[in-house]
C-alpha cells in the first residue's frame, strides 16, 4: 500500500540557465525509487550511495538537459567497486534508439583491464532497456545494399519489406537522416507516422502497451500530448488513488493541436507524381510530402490525456516554439490546482505553483503538497516568483507592499507605481522561501536570511560595529492540507 507519490525536484531549469541543474526528478512510491530524466547533476544531488538504490531511470527525450548524466551513470554502474550492474533504462522504443545512438561515443570503447588495448564494448553491457509504450509495427532497417541503393528499407516486425505504395523513406538533404513517410489507410493521405499516430492506434503500433508494473503502482508512456520536435514521451505514474503525469517538454496548445489534425496540407513534389508513387527512397524535405500532421485520434487522446491527474508541466515565458508559453496556459487542458510548473527560466512570475530545485512534493489523491520537515503544506499562495536563485511566494492583500502587473501575458512585481510595466492586477505581500519556510522579502542590501546547520533560519544584519544575527520564525501557516494565506 503506497502513501501517495513523492517527487523530489533535482533540477527544474532549462539548458540555458545561469542557475544550472537542468531537469531531473527523484520519484518515490512505497519502497521503490526511480529517476525521471537525468539532466541534473546526480552525483551532487543524490551521491553515489543514493544512486545505488535507484531501481530504474526513465528518460523522456534525448535533449541534453534531460539526459546529460546518462553515460556517467552507466559508467558508474559498471565500474563502481560495490555495484557492477547495468542501468535499467525505461523509455519508449524511439527514445531508446536516440539514447543508444548518442551514447556510443562515451560507452562504445575503453581500455582493457590491463590498460594495454583499446577494446570495443557493447551498449547492452552497460544498459538494460525496458520498453514502455507500444512498439511500432514498421521500422526503417538496414539491409543488403543490393536490395536498396541506400541500404535502407521499411519492414514489418517479421522482416517483410513494405512497398512504395504503403511507405517510403525520405532522406533529409540537410542532415542525411532518414524519416518514414506512410500512407494512412483511413485518410488515404501521406503522413509521418511517429507524429501522426497516438499510442492507442493499432494502424501503426502493436497492441501490447508495455506498462511497467511495481508493487502497488504502474508506470506507462503517453505520447499524444507531447509535441516537441524530437522523439519524446510523457510519463504517467498511477496508484490505486493517485495519478501523476510528467508532461515533459511540449508545446501544449489545444488550438494548435486542433489545427494539426484538421488542416490538410498541399504537397510540394519535386518529382512528377508517377515517379513519386514508384519511389521507395526520396531525397528532400519530408514536409513537402506530409499531407496531415496529426490524426483526429491523436488530438482526442491529447486533449483527454491529463484528466484527473496531477501534472508536472514544463513551461517557458514566451516565444519558445517547442515549450508551452506561460500566456498559452489558458489554451491547455491543465487545471491550475492540479499542476506544478517546471523547466522555467531563471526569472519567472506565475499564478500557478512553481517547482524549485530541492523542493519535495507529495501527491495524495488529486492534490499535491510540499513536504517541509516531514509535514505537508498546501501550495496555496496567490503568486510565485523565482529570481536570482531565490524563490518567493506572494499572498494577496489590500495593504500589500508589492503590486502584481500583467503585460503581454507575463507577470512581474514592483513596490512602486509600475507606470508602463503593465496593467496592475492586485497587491501582495511577498515572502522568501527558505527550505519551505516563509520570511518577509528583504529589500535592504545590509541584511539577508541564512539557514543554519540546525535547520533554523537566521536574519543577519550588518551594522557599523559588525554583523548581528537573530533567529526568525516562519510566516507559513501550520502544516496540513488546509487553506489560508501566509
Amino acid at each position: 500500500m503506497t502513501d501517495g507519490i513523492t517527487v523530489r525536484i533535482l533540477g527544474d531549469f532549462g539548458p540555458f540557465s545561469r542557475m544550472g541543474k537542468s531537469i531531473g526528478y527523484l520519484l518515490e512510491i512505497g519502497g521503490s525509487r526511480y529517476l525521471i530524466d537525468c539532466g541534473a547533476p546526480l552525483f551532487q544531488q543524490i551521491g553515489g550511495h543514493g544512486l545505488k538504490s535507484i531501481e530504474g531511470l526513465i528518460i523522456t527525450h534525448c535533449h541534453e538537459d534531460h539526459k546529460r548524466w546518462f553515460t556517467d551513470l552507466a559508467l558508474f554502474n559498471r565500474y563502481a567497486a560495490d555495484i557492477s550492474r547495468r542501468v535499467l533504462l525505461i523509455t519508449s522504443e524511439s527514445v531508446h534508439d536516440d539514447v543508444r545512438y548518442s551514447s556510443m561515443p562515451a560507452l562504445g570503447k575503453s581500455l582493457s583491464p590491463d590498460s594495454k588495448k583499446i577494446i570495443d564494448i557493447a551498449y547492452d553491457e552497460f544498459v538494460e532497456c525496458r520498453t514502455i509504450g507500444p512498439k511500432a509495427r514498421y521500422r526503417i532497417t538496414a539491409t543488403d545494399a543490393g536490395m536498396a541503393k541506400t541500404g535502407l528499407v521499411i519492414t514489418d516486425r517479421k522482416g517483410n519489406i513494405l512497398g512504395p505504395d504503403k511507405a517510403k523513406i525520405v532522406i533529409s538533404r540537410k542532415t542525411g537522416r532518414p524519416r518514414m513517410l506512410f500512407k494512412d489507410p483511413d485518410y488515404g493521405e501521406w503522413v509521418e507516422p511517429e507524429s501522426f499516430y497516438t499510442f492507442s492506434s493499432s494502424v501503426f503500433y502493436e497492441e501490447e502497451k508495455n506498462i511497467c508494473e511495481g508493487p502497488g503502482f504502474t508506470i506507462e508512456a503517453i505520447k499524444a500530448p507531447v509535441w516537441h520536435g524530437v522523439s519524446g514521451i510523457g510519463v504517467k505514474v498511477s496508484t490505486d488513488v493517485e495519478t501523476l503525469i510528467f508532461s515533459s517538454d511540449t508545446c501544449h496548445d489545444e488550438e494548435l493541436w486542433e489545427r494539426l489534425c484538421a488542416e490538410k496540407r498541399p504537397r510540394a513534389l519535386n518529382i512528377n507524381e508517377k515517379d513519386f508513387e514508384a519511389s521507395s527512397v526520396i531525397y528532400g524535405d519530408i514536409n513537402d510530402y506530409i499531407e496531415r500532421c496529426w490524426s483526429e485520434q491523436r488530438y482526442r487522446d491529447a486533449v483527454n490525456a491529463f484528466t484527473g491527474a496531477v501534472v508536472i508541466h514544463d513551461v517557458y515565458s514566451r516565444n519558445s516554439i517547442v515549450h508551452t508559453d506561460y500566456e498559452k496556459l489558458k489554451n491547455t487542458s491543465l487545471r491550475k490546482d492540479m499542476a506544478l510548473l517546471t523547466h522555467c527560466p531563471d526569472r519567472m512570475t506565475s499564478e500557478w505553483a512553481l517547482c524549485d530545485t530541492e523542493k519535495s512534493f507529495r501527491i495524495k489523491g488529486d492534490k499535491f503538497y510540499e513536504i517541509v520537515n516531514g509535514d505537508l503544506y498546501p501550495m496555496n499562495a496567490d503568486v510565485y516568483h523565482k529570481e536570482g536563485g531565490k524563490y518567493y511566494a506572494g499572498y494577496r492583500t489590500e495593504q500589500g507592499k508589492y503590486t502584481l502587473y500583467e503585460k503581454n501575458g507575463l507577470l512581474r512585481f514592483t513596490s512602486y507605481d509600475g507606470g508602463d510595466i503593465g496593467q496592475p492586477l492586485y497587491r501582495v505581500d511577498l515572502y522568501e522561501d527558505i527550505s519551505g519556510k516563509y520570511f518577509p522579502k528583504l529589500e535592504r542590501e545590509d541584511a539577508f536570511y541564512r539557514k543554519r546547520s540546525d535547520g533554523r533560519v537566521e536574519l543577519v544584519e550588518f551594522t557599523e560595529d559588525g554583523s548581528i544575527g537573530r533567529i526568525v520564525e516562519t510566516h507559513r501557516k501550520t502544516a496540513g492540507p488546509r487553506d489560508g494565506a501566509a
